[in-house]
């Protein structure tokens, strides 16, 4: 066989090397991509009734004897029958009645492979809030458009976010001890950021106190979320001299309050309660909100990852009401330092009042240029953690990461129709 000619040689070259650039570019683009996943389905089996509680407990601002990633590495892995206890669930109304809901596991062996432990074993003494990296979001401008929108306020003193237009993601201990309710959680109301100045101020000409305004306000809104998207980019424009003219106390009139809402029901999985779990109560630290009204406000949906670390720069963020900041929204983001399948390890600053807040991050849309945020995961607060199972306590902050059987559960909550849960 003779030499192949140079004309037939060259296009083969730049074809294998456009397939090798070409498979390159989605790979990187596969770690910037929202994974797509088959999650199993949680189907209601029965529900019954039980006796009212005493709304007894009193909030905790830091949880002790948590089981970490080696301690958890002891425990037996749950059967299905074990895992059907701890996502059955308990729903306390309005009224102070409460029941108690039974689910079964389905498709469960369907399921993609679930990284039981994807973090190293490596130790940190935590710094205790050294320099303060959190970021005060006081200005109406961004507060009360996406996503810091989503982040509300728990009248208990924990903070949530929206999943639906009407039902609020937060933790389960900020509404449950683990043995009784929260004295505060028989009334519970969420609040809504609001803008004050919307109040008592109408437009120029006809038309009377605020509406004009308010029409305004509502036909930029989505813009203004555009540009969120983007970065913030280009919110500056169009100030000019007013901008430069912004005194303090306009400034101040421009800080959010709140505007209040009944909560209709409120579930939380049995496998927060004390004696289920054996030492995996802290992987069940959620619970979900459902609204007497829906505030007209845009969600943020949940998403699914398999680890936080392998993700580029493996960054979270998340904003809640910190205590030591009241009446202003905190935003921060950080590295996660530990994973397991349950549960993030990492050393966002943070004070009680940003438990509940909702742990996410901005990946790109399968098929599309968009980028997206989604919850992963429930800050769950400051821990004491036995990180070995012998005792020794550790103290590190703690969010519940969404799992695909979480997901499930909490989209059965949501929409009350498992079928819509399928997939992540």
């Amino acid at each position: 066989m003779g030499p192949i000619p140079l004309c037939v040689l060259l296009p083969v070259v730049v074809l294998a090397v456009a397939v090798v650039v070409a498979t390159e570019e989605n790979t990187v683009d596969d770690e910037y991509t929202w994974p797509q996943w088959k999650v199993p389905l949680v189907r209601k089996r029965r529900t019954v009734p039980l006796s009212s509680p005493d709304f007894s407990a009193h909030p905790q601002p830091e949880l002790s004897g948590t089981c970490g990633i080696e301690c958890q590495r002891r425990l037996p892995t749950p059967s299905l029958d074990d895992l059907e206890q701890f996502l059955s669930y308990e729903t306390i109304y309005e009224n102070g009645t409460r029941t108690y809901t039974s689910v079964s596991v389905q498709g469960l062996n369907e399921v993609t492979a679930w990284s039981r432990n994807a973090s190293s074993s490596s130790r940190h003494k935590r710094e205790v809030y050294g320099p303060d990296t959190r970021f005060t979001i006081s200005d109406k401008q961004y507060s009360t458009k996406y996503p810091f929108s989503t982040s509300v306020k728990i009248s208990t003193g924990c903070s949530g976010v929206l999943v639906s237009p009407k039902h609020v993601l937060t933790a389960a201990h900020c509404i449950h001890d683990g043995k009784d309710y929260l004295n505060g959680a028989q009334k519970l109301r969420v609040g809504i950021l609001k803008d004050k100045s919307r109040r008592g101020k109408g437009g120029k000409g006809r038309g009377g106190r605020g509406k004009g305004k308010r029409r305004k306000g509502e036909k930029g809104q989505e813009e203004v979320q555009e540009k969120e998207e983007n970065g913030g980019k280009g919110d500056r424009k169009g100030k000019g001299k007013g901008r430069k003219s912004r005194n303090r106390r306009s400034v101040e009139s421009e800080k959010p309050s709140f505007r209040w809402t009944r909560v209709k029901q409120t579930q939380i999985p049995k496998g927060w309660f004390k004696g289920v779990t054996d030492g995996l109560a802290a992987d069940f630290d959620y619970a979900v909100l459902e609204l007497k009204k829906a505030p007209k406000v845009k969600h943020m949906d949940l998403g699914v990852i398999p680890s936080v670390k392998k993700l580029p720069a493996g960054r979270i963020h998340f904003s809640g009401f910190d205590d030591d900041r009241p009446g202003n929204l905190v935003y921060r983001f950080c590295s996660v330092s530990e994973e397991s399948s349950d549960l993030l390890y990492q050393y966002c600053d943070a004070k009680p009042g940003s438990s509940g807040s909702g742990v996410y991050i901005r990946l790109k849309e399968p098929g599309k240029k968009k980028w997206k945020r989604k919850i992963i995961g429930v800050f769950s607060g400051h821990q004491w953690v036995d990180v070995n199972g012998d005792g020794m306590q550790q103290d590190y902050n703690v969010a519940v990461r969404i799992t695909p059987l979480k997901y499930a559960q909490i989209c059965y909550w949501v929409h009350g129709d498992s079928s819509e849960c399928q997939q992540a």
